[in-house]
C-alpha cells in the first residue's frame, strides 16, 4: 500500500520510515511524490526528507518544530550521554504554547516583532528547548492580527452589555511624523466599578479639521458596534479643532463636551508663570542653572561630592518641559532640595570661573522659587487625583476648583476664575455635565459651591432626566410585553370591541383621565426619589461613592441609572495620553517602518492586556 511500510505479495519489503516527517506526508511510490496532509501540496521524492522538512518550516512551522531533530542529519553513532541525558522533546501542543507565549511577551513588553529573528533571541530559545524553532516574523504578524480580531470581538460583546459610555480623545504624532487619534472608552460595570478600555490608535492621513475629527470618532464607535446614543460625553483638551469637532457631535448626537481638567490646570499655571516678569526671569535663571549641571560632567561630579559631604540625597537635577507645568514644579522642588550642595559646588573656583558666578541664583530668586513651589503644591495634588482611572474624578472637580481658588488669592492667578467658570456654574439653557455628575455623587450632592437658585435648577433638571428615564423604562417593558404576545392572535381576542354609545358618553375621556392619573403617580414617584436623595447628608469625602451607589441602587433606581451615565465620565483625557506613551514605545526609531495598522493593533493589544492575562491564566 502507498505511504506505509507494508508491501504486496511478490514485492520486496521496503525499509520502514523512521523520520517523523512522515507523520505529515503520504508517499506515492508510483509517481515518486510526497503529499502534505495539511495543505495537499505534492513534492518530488528522491529518498530524502529534506524538501519535506523545508516545506514544513515555510508553511507549517508549528509542525516543523516537532520534526526538526529527527529529520535533521545527526551522527548515527550515539554516545552513552545521549541515552542517559536525553534532550526534552517538543510536541505540537508545546510548540503552540511556546509560540503563543512569545507573542504575549512581544505585546506585553512592547518588543519589535523582528525580535524573533534576532540571533540572541534564537540562541536563548534554543537553550530552553533545542527542539523548538520559533516561526518567522511573518507568522507572528499573522498571529498578532488574529489575536487582535479575537480581542476586538470580546470588547464588542462587553460594550454591547453596557448602557452608557464616555470617550476620551487626543491626537499625537510619532517619531516617524505619523499622526494618530487615540480613543479610549469608560463605563461602570454591573459591579459598579470603573472600566476602561482602549478602542484605537487610528492613523490619520487627512487634515485635522473639526469635520474630519468628528467623522473619525463616529468611525471608531461604528467599528465596535456602539450606537451613538450610548455615548454620553467626550473628554478632550482645549485645542480649537477638537473642541469644534465635539460641538458638531453634540448637535448631532447630543454628546456632552467635557474639557480636560488637567489641560485647563496646565493653561492656568503656565499663564501665571509667564505673566509676572520677576517670576518669568526667575524661571529662566533656574532652567539655565539646571542646564549647566546637565551639560557639564565636571559640575555634575562636583555636585555629587558636595551631596555626600553634606548628607543630602544623591538626586539628579530635573530639567522641565515647557508644555507641562508640573515638570516645572518638580524642577523647582529638586532645586530647593539641592540648594546648598548646588551653592557649594558653584563656589568652587575650579568649577566656576570668576566671570560665571551669574549661574548661582540670588537670595530673592530662591525665595521666589520657594513661594512658587508652595503655591503649585495644591495644583500638583489635584492633577494627580484627577488623572486616576479606577475611581470617580469628574464629580470631584468643582470642589477641587473651589479649594484651588481659595489657595491662589493672588494677582498671579487672576485668570484662573475665568477659565474655571464652566466647572462652577449651572444654567437651565446649557446644563453642565460636571455639575450633574457632582450632584449624583453622594459626597458632594449638597452642591455647597452653588447658589440656592442654581441648586434648585440642578434638582429640576435631574427630576426631568429621571422622569424621561422612567418613561423609557416603561416603554421598553411595554414593548417587551407586546413582543411576547403570540403572533397571529386575532384582534378581537386581545382588544374588546368599543361600543359606539360608550364612546359618545366619554369613555375616551375616562381613559385620558386614567392616563393622566398614571403620569401624576410617576411624577410623584420621581419627585419623592429626588427629595429623599438630596435630603440625606453627604457621605465622607474618603468614602467610595460607587460602593455607596451599589448599596443604595434599590432605594434610588432611577437616579442610579442616571449615575451610571454621568459618574463614568473621567475628569481628564489622561487615558488617551497614556495610550500614546504605549504607542510611542511601539512606534520607536527601531520600528519606524512599522505599518500604521500594526501600530494600532499592537497598542490595542498592549493596553487591553487584561484580556491576554485571562487567556494565559
Amino acid at each position: 500500500m502507498e505511504g506505509t511500510g507494508e508491501c504486496s505479495e511478490g514485492e520486496p519489503r521496503k525499509r520502514q520510515k523512521m523520520s517523523k516527517v512522515w507523520e505529515h506526508f503520504r508517499l506515492n511510490r508510483k509517481d515518486n511524490t510526497a503529499q502534505c496532509i495539511h495543505c495537499k501540496a505534492e513534492l518530488a521524492y528522491h529518498n530524502s526528507t529534506t524538501s519535506m522538512l523545508q516545506h514544513l518550516k515555510r508553511k507549517h512551522p508549528l509542525h516543523a518544530s516537532n520534526s526538526y531533530t529527527v529529520a535533521n542529519s545527526e551522527p548515527k553513532s550515539h554516545t552513552l550521554d545521549s541515552f542517559v541525558q536525553r534532550v526534552p522533546g517538543c510536541s505540537v501542543v508545546q510548540a503552540a504554547e511556546f509560540t503563543n507565549s512569545i507573542l504575549n511577551m512581544i505585546i506585553t513588553d512592547m518588543r519589535p516583532l523582528s525580535v524573533v529573528e534576532d540571533e540572541g533571541f534564537q540562541k536563548m530559545i534554543s537553550t530552553f528547548n533545542p527542539n523548538y524553532t520559533p516561526p518567522s516574523r511573518t507568522y507572528f504578524v499573522k498571529m498578532m492580527e488574529k489575536k487582535y480580531e479575537e480581542i476586538k470581538d470580546k470588547l464588542k460583546n462587553i460594550l454591547k452589555e453596557t448602557d452608557s459610555i464616555a470617550l476620551t480623545a487626543d491626537i499625537w504624532t510619532s517619531v516617524a511624523t505619523e499622526a494618530y487619534l487615540g480613543v479610549t472608552c469608560h463605563f461602570l460595570g454591573e459591579d459598579w466599578k470603573m472600566k476602561s478600555h482602549t478602542l484605537t490608535t487610528m492613523p490619520l492621513e487627512e487634515r485635522h479639521t473639526a469635520a474630519n475629527i468628528a467623522e473619525w470618532l463616529e468611525e471608531v464607535i461604528a467599528k465596535f458596534d456602539v450606537p451613538p446614543e450610548k455615548v454620553k460625553a467626550v473628554i478632550h483638551d482645549n485645542g480649537a479643532n477638537i473642541v469644534a469637532a465635539v460641538k458638531i457631535l453634540a448637535e448631532k448626537h447630543k454628546w456632552a463636551s467635557v474639557r480636560c481638567a488637567g489641560h485647563t490646570l496646565n493653561l492656568v499655571v503656565q499663564n501665571a508663570l509667564k505673566s509676572n516678569q520677576s517670576i518669568s526671569k526667575c524661571m529662566a535663571a533656574a532652567r539655565c542653572l539646571v542646564e549647566h549641571f546637565k551639560k557639564s560632567e565636571m559640575a555634575c561630579t562636583k555636585l555629587k561630592d558636595k551631596q555626600q559631604q553634606m548628607g543630602t540625597a544623591s538626586h539628579m537635577l530635573i530639567q522641565d518641559v515647557s508644555t507641562r507645568w508640573n515638570s516645572t514644579f518638580h524642577m523647582l522642588c529638586r532645586l530647593l532640595e539641592q540648594r546648598w550642595p548646588i551653592t557649594a559646588a558653584l563656589s568652587d573656583p575650579a568649577l566656576t570661573p570668576r566671570g560665571k558666578h551669574y549661574l548661582d541664583l540670588k537670595p530673592e530668586q530662591w525665595n521666589i522659587i520657594e513661594e512658587i513651589s508652595k503655591a503649585l503644591q495644591p495644583f500638583e495634588e489635584a492633577t494627580v487625583f484627577l488623572s486616576g482611572q479606577d475611581y470617580v474624578t469628574l464629580s470631584a472637580l468643582p470642589q477641587l476648583v473651589q479649594s484651588l481658588k481659595k489657595s491662589i488669592q493672588t494677582q498671579v492667578f487672576e485668570t484662573a476664575p475665568e477659565r474655571w467658570k464652566g466647572e462652577t456654574s449651572f444654567s437651565e439653557i446649557a446644563p453642565n455635565t460636571v455639575i450633574l455628575a457632582t450632584a449624583l455623587d453622594p459626597r458632594f450632592r449638597r452642591l455647597k459651591f452653588l447658589s440656592a437658585a442654581e441648586v434648585l435648577l440642578v434638582h429640576t433638571k435631574l427630576e426631568t432626566m429621571a422622569l424621561a428615564e422612567k418613561m423609557d423604562m416603561d416603554h421598553v417593558q411595554q414593548h417587551d410585553s407586546c413582543s411576547g404576545t403570540p403572533t397571529g392572535t386575532p384582534a378581537t381576542e386581545s382588544t374588546p370591541p368599543v361600543n359606539l354609545l360608550d364612546s359618545l358618553f366619554g369613555s375616551d375621556g375616562e381613559e385620558d383621565e386614567e392616563k393622566n392619573s398614571k403620569e401624576e403617580d410617576v411624577q410623584i414617584q420621581v419627585r419623592n426619589e429626588i427629595l429623599a436623595y438630596f435630603g440625606e447628608k453627604n457621605i465622607a469625602k474618603e468614602e467610595n461613592a460607587l460602593q455607596w451607589w451599589k448599596t443604595n441602587t434599590d432605594r434610588y433606581p432611577l437616579l442610579a441609572r442616571l449615575t451610571k451615565s454621568n459618574l463614568c465620565i473621567p475628569g481628564t483625557s489622561t487615558p488617551s495620553e497614556r495610550l500614546f506613551s504605549a504607542a510611542g514605545n511601539i512606534a520607536s526609531k527601531k520600528r519606524a517602518s512599522l505599518s500604521q495598522e500594526h501600530v494600532d493593533m499592537l497598542t490595542f493589544l498592549h493596553c487591553n492586556a487584561k484580556f491576554l492575562k485571562k487567556e494565559s491564566d
